[in-house]
């Protein structure tokens, strides 16, 4: 369906693509994968004509239709999220504001005498919409936000009231809904709860189109994908199978390649200490001329390219008492909301609790409760003895000074430390090279995520409270969160959409409930596999 034939691209000084070639057939998923800045959007805009490739063609097949979702979703406001949703959806949408238009006229006393003439196009213009399947689609479009986690209400309100995250579902509700023949998501994981990412999975699952997708999610990859592009060095690769068997395959490639290098590499030093050896040789003249020439037309085996990723190895955390957090008949309502009615909980050393619950069930303001970030209505929360907090959140990120540079607020939050440690510790968190002096103005909210997370493990809590710390890290460094976290001594509570990062880090589940707090001993793995659901309300 789409075919990219030998693409050539540069932005500024830097190569993003040489003569790479892949394709996109009908019904293939593919994730599209890559270290940051290997160019994936870049893909993305020229397979949607909003750049163009230096040299090469990107192909398409005539007649087909094309939706794509980036993180760039522009303003939205004056309508509800159900009509922006059905925006997407082509001619019907302009028929059904029409009819909502004549609708509001037939109601309107100041156009009485107009009123033959809009029942009469008020007649003509329903017949249309009927004929358009509209009143199907306005159901489509709810049942669509509906499983995106939107509340009736807040599907009738103004969609400009909403805030980033939630238009971001609005645009991609409107991709959903359009159903189009290729469908292009850049990170549509991004911003959703675990329920709603569940149900996108599902219904990526079930899309009968062509799909070319980046995510990082690699257990909601995984689930959907049947074929994996990599961006690496300027070229595209294909793998056919899932997320899980392209790191396999990639592995083993690479490990072939070394081993070609290093074979290579043994027999060109055989060949040249030989010509060292002897060229000053006149009875051994021909034969060293002879080696030259066949050193000249050896094709060189390439090097695999690596990895780079560094290890993040934990100071050793003080240890706290054996009772962490404790909250005792706890109230807490946000106006006529009720959160928590007499709520009883224990944190204990070493646990780690990963707290889940429907949208607005009170994940956050649990944290929140516990940091002392809001203060309960009535009863108590007290930390116990010798407990070191550290409260990972999405607002830390706009606490960061725009002004300084990545390495001068790793300075200024540690004086005394040398350079080495805390450019190791950049590096680890992915800031290598040039990047330590960007300004903070200018990262993304990726960079920003690991330069607040850096800070606050390098001098460790015994207590970690993280309020969906996987937004934005890319899957290297979630890797690296999780190896490093899984080392950690203290105790952890903390919300997150990534099932990977809940199934490899968590010991105990917290599930909110009308009814209270379930808990669960054992991990998230064990709590799917106990009650059947990967989220609460919903079914495996």
């Amino acid at each position: 369906m789409i075919r990219l034939d030998n693409i050539s691209k540069q932005n500024g000084t830097r190569l993003v693509f040489i003569e790479a070639s892949a394709a996109l057939q009908k019904g293939e998923k593919v994730g599209l994968v890559g270290p940051n800045g290997a160019g994936k959007t870049t893909l993305f805009r020229m397979i949607t004509g909003q750049e163009e490739p230096d040299e090469g063609q990107i192909l398409a097949d005539r007649g087909i239709t094309i939706g794509f979702f980036s993180q760039d979703v522009g303003e939205m406001a004056g309508r509800s999220a159900v009509a922006e949703v059905m925006d997407g959806a082509g001619p019907v949408s302009e028929v059904g504001g029409e009819l909502a238009q004549l609708e509001a006229a037939m109601a309107d006393p100041d156009q009485a005498d107009n009123m033959d003439a809009i029942i009469e196009r008020f007649g003509e213009v329903q017949a249309r919409f009927e004929e358009l399947d509209g009143y199907a689609l306005d159901g489509r479009a709810r049942e669509v936000l509906d499983g995106l986690g939107f509340s009736q209400e807040m599907m009738d309100a103004d969609v400009g009231k909403l805030s980033g995250g939630w238009k971001m579902r609005v645009a991609l509700g409107r991709i959903l809904l359009m159903r189009p023949d290729v469908m292009l998501l850049d990170e549509p994981s991004n911003h959703l709860d675990l329920e709603s990412l569940i149900w996108l999975e599902s219904f990526l699952a079930n899309y009968d189109g062509a799909l070319l997708m980046t995510s990082h999610d690699r257990a909601f990859m995984n689930r959907i994908i049947n074929k994996v592009i990599e961006i690496d060095g300027g070229n595209l690769t294909s793998f056919t199978g899932d997320y899980e068997f392209y790191e396999v395959q990639r592995a083993l490639n690479e490990k072939h390649q070394q081993a070609q290098f290093e074979r290579q590499q043994a027999m060109l030093a055989k060949e040249i200490n030989f010509i060292e050896r002897f060229k000053a040789r006149a009875s051994h003249a021909a034969q060293v001329q002879s080696r030259v020439k066949k050193l000249d037309k050896i094709e060189r085996v390439e090097p695999p390219k690596r990895r780079t990723s560094v290890a993040f190895e934990f100071r050793t955390a003080p240890r706290s008492g054996d009772d962490v957090a404790k909250l005792s008949a706890v109230h807490k309502r946000y106006g006529n909301k009720v959160i928590y009615q007499g709520l009883d909980l224990l944190v204990r050393r070493k646990e780690r609790c990963c707290v889940l619950g429907v949208n607005g069930a009170g994940k956050s303001t649990l944290l929140k409760l516990v940091t002392g970030s809001t203060a309960p209505d009535a009863g108590t929360v007290n930390l116990g003895g010798s407990v070191k907090m550290g409260y990972f959140a999405q607002h830390a990120m706009d606490l960061l000074d725009g002004e300084r540079t990545v390495f001068e607020t790793l300075e200024h939050n540690f004086p005394r430390d040398g350079q080495a440690p805390l450019r190791a510790l950049a590096g680890a968190f992915g800031f290598s090279g040039d990047e330590v002096d960007k300004r903070c103005r200018v990262l993304s909210g990726g960079e920003k995520a690991r330069l607040v997370m850096a800070m606050m493990l390098f001098d460790p809590p015994n207590f970690l409270v993280l309020d969906e710390p996987t937004n934005h890290l890319d899957i290297a460094t979630k890797e690296m969160l999780i190896s490093s976290l899984s080392t950690f001594e203290g105790t952890m509570l903390f919300v997150s959409h990534d099932r990977h990062f809940l199934g490899a880090l968590s010991n105990r589940v917290l599930e909110l409930t009308p009814e209270g707090i379930h808990q669960y001993d054992g991990g998230y793995t064990e709590y799917v596999a106990r009650t059947g659901q990967e989220a609460p309300g919903l079914h495996a």
